[in-house]
């Protein structure tokens, strides 16, 4: 009895560490083998961005056109997601978007990236 009980609370422990746990917020790149062109994009959620990408253009519905365009004619498996500049330290609420803003330019500037809407 004794081990279910813990086992419980160990539950709820992990449970409650991610419920939580702030999303990490930043910059990420999606790179395209095939062609060499990268776009880069923001998120407050970077871990939740690329699931949602992949969906978008698995059904043609991104709304970058070069981006689904490279997509369609190569497929898959010639691009990559990466998070490029990460944080889920506690920012100010207000500055939040500024900060998004100025860390998209930068790395577009920095790897000579198309801009993700």
């Amino acid at each position: 009895m004794e081990m279910t009980m813990n086992s419980k609370e160990s539950r709820k422990a992990s449970v409650r560490e991610f419920k939580e746990k702030k999303p990490l917020l930043g910059a990420y790149a999606v790179r395209c083998s095939a062609t060499g062109r990268t776009w880069v994009g923001i998120s407050r959620n970077l871990s939740a961005t690329k699931n949602a990408c992949w969906f978008m253009l698995r059904g043609g519905l991104h709304q970058s056109q070069t981006l689904q365009a490279d997509w369609n004619a190569h497929g898959e498996q010639a691009f990559d997601y990466e998070i490029v500049d990460g944080t889920d330290e506690a920012i100010d609420p207000l500055l939040i978007d500024r900060m998004l803003k100025e860390k998209k330019a930068a790395w577009v500037a920095q790897l000579g990236a198309q801009p993700l809407p």
